[in-house]
């Protein structure tokens, strides 16, 4: 789905114009980034949560000459997925 795509379909849903749907969309956007830049997590209730994660300083290797390097201390964002999206999407595990 694009970006179009996705702001069309929340204008149909919340009954308004492309412009308040793309309004609404980069107020969350921009809540999600500042808040996850301030307190290393924001939580969407059941869809996941981005959350900023710091990774150690290692040692790895060049593939192409097998030479050891090392790799520095980093921070990432990465993006959780909820239980309740994994269980809409993919199904319950049956037992």
């Amino acid at each position: 789905m694009t970006k179009t795509q996705l702001l069309q379909a929340i204008a149909q849903a919340t009954e308004t114009d492309k412009r308040t749907a793309a309004f609404f969309l980069e107020t969350i956007t921009g809540i999600a980034y500042r808040e996850a830049k301030k307190s290393g997590v924001f939580v969407l209730p059941g869809f996941g949560k981005l959350v900023k994660q710091k990774r150690k300083a290692r040692l790895g290797f060049n593939p192409k000459t097998g030479e050891k390097i090392k790799i520095p201390a980093k921070t990432v964002v990465k993006f959780r997925v909820a239980k309740a999206a994994k269980d809409t999407i993919l199904g319950t595990a049956k037992k």
